[in-house]
């Protein structure tokens, strides 16, 4: 039996920079796919000939070629030689001082183009990013985005055709929708067909988080408490993040909460949005809002892992799914998304920041009959006059004018397509 393989949007982005002198650096959260993307990647050079060395420090048998750069470069010559050839270092973040490690073998002007992989380690990330600067490429592997699980839900046969396939079919598009937006995107969740086994990966996805990424490489005492505070955050996806409150909740202080939050973040799980003010008086400032990197994972959390019913539900699941596109569309960009609320009540989900201008992005899990500008756009629209703003629905594609204002009306599957 051929196991199936989901093709990836950025592997293309990989294999055109392997010529680049710089370290490929592959991080995100764990079983996201960076181990899979890697194989695709050494299976390719082989077939051009090229020399390949595939190490990883999950396994035991190759830890003993990282005790030293002297051990690990006599293992790359025996199996490479010392010309031209590609290192695929997978699980980097286990090797104890990371970033020393490969900075003393780039500046070595070595022969090899290193591929790395890491997911996890707070460490990791901190301390690669202060040796490597100037000498990696950073590739963010998030998982299975909703382009890529329709892609391979059809079997590839609209990949060069989406915007045809979105527009006839709309009743499957409506089915693999709730799909996604039950499980997620964890490449062995999507492969999985049967339920059962669905419900048993993202547990062992989970629990493998929790207690290797946490537990072990993160030290995190109070682990309950952790897990506790995912499961809150996951029931206010979306919404206003009260320090305060949540402190109180959870019984721990208000250090230990941020120091929680940080580690969450920065092993991929979720991600922190800040608010966009210009006027400090009347918008709010402080309070980030938080999304998680995956939606059948934070579905899992508060047991709606394929069981997500009510609208309020879906919406907040549909939000999550728009927040991570748009996350995608503007990587490599300087724009940034943040947040828009108004002390007086005024509303935006999003707001993708241009620094010059700013496209306000409202999101709705409703069918619409006719464009209507909801309130909240009006405020901003007076206040900031931006050139467009973007309502995402699930059936309408619209435009009207307010002001000099274009006002988008569109699907997910018109933002999937849409240059930003």
């Amino acid at each position: 039996m051929v196991e199936k393989v989901i093709k990836r949007d950025i592997y293309d982005e990989l294999w055109r920079d392997l010529g680049k002198k710089e370290f490929a650096f592959l991080i995100g959260p764990r079983q996201a796919g960076k181990t899979t993307l890697m194989k695709q990647l050494q299976g390719d050079l082989q077939k051009k000939g090229e020399k390949t060395l595939f190490l990883s420090l999950d396994f035991e048998h190759d830890r003993v070629f990282f005790d030293s750069q002297q051990a690990f470069l006599r293992k790359v010559e025996l199996e490479i030689g010392k010309k031209k050839g590609f290192v695929f270092i997978d699980e980097v973040q286990r090797k104890e001082d990371a970033g020393l490690f490969l900075k003393g073998l780039y500046d070595m002007g070595l022969p090899y183009k290193f591929i790395v992989s890491g997911s996890g380690s707070v460490d990791l990330k901190a301390k690669v990013k202060e040796s490597m600067a100037g000498r990696k490429r950073v590739y963010d592997i998030h998982t299975i985005s909703l382009k890529e699980f329709i892609n391979f839900k059809t079997d590839y046969r609209y990949e060069d055709n989406l915007s045809e396939y979105f527009t006839l079919e709309r009743g499957m598009l409506d089915h693999l929708l709730i799909e996604y937006l039950n499980f997620g995107g964890y490449p062995r969740v999507v492969i999985e067909t049967e339920l059962r086994e669905k419900i048993r990966l993202i547990d062992e996805i989970y629990h493998s988080y929790i207690e290797k990424d946490i537990t072990c490489l993160l030290k995190v005492e109070k682990i309950e408490a952790f897990r506790s505070l995912i499961k809150v955050l996951a029931d206010q996806t979306g919404q206003l993040l009260n320090y305060s409150e949540l402190s109180n909740t959870l019984g721990i202080s208000l250090p230990t909460l941020k120091n929680y939050l940080w580690y969450a973040e920065n092993t991929y799980i979720l991600e922190r949005v800040a608010p966009y003010f210009r006027n400090i008086r009347s918008e709010i400032s402080k309070s980030p809002i938080v999304y998680f990197s995956d939606i059948g994972l934070r579905n899992y959390s508060i047991g709606l892992f394929g069981g997500l019913a009510r609208e309020s539900d879906m919406g907040f699941a549909f939000q999550s799914l728009v927040f991570s596109i748009l996350r995608e569309k503007l990587r490599g960009t300087n724009a940034e998304i943040h947040y828009w609320r108004t002390k007086s009540g005024g509303e935006i989900d999003f707001v993708i920041d241009y620094g010059r201008d700013t496209v306000p992005v409202e999101v709705k899990y409703k069918d619409l009959s006719k464009p209507a500008v909801p309130r909240s756009f009006e405020g901003y629209i007076e206040k900031y006059a931006p050139a467009r703003c973007i309502i995402i629905n699930k059936n309408l594609k619209a435009s009207i004018k307010v002001k000099n204002t274009e006002v988008l009306f569109l699907t997910a599957w018109d933002l999937i397509l849409k240059d930003l």
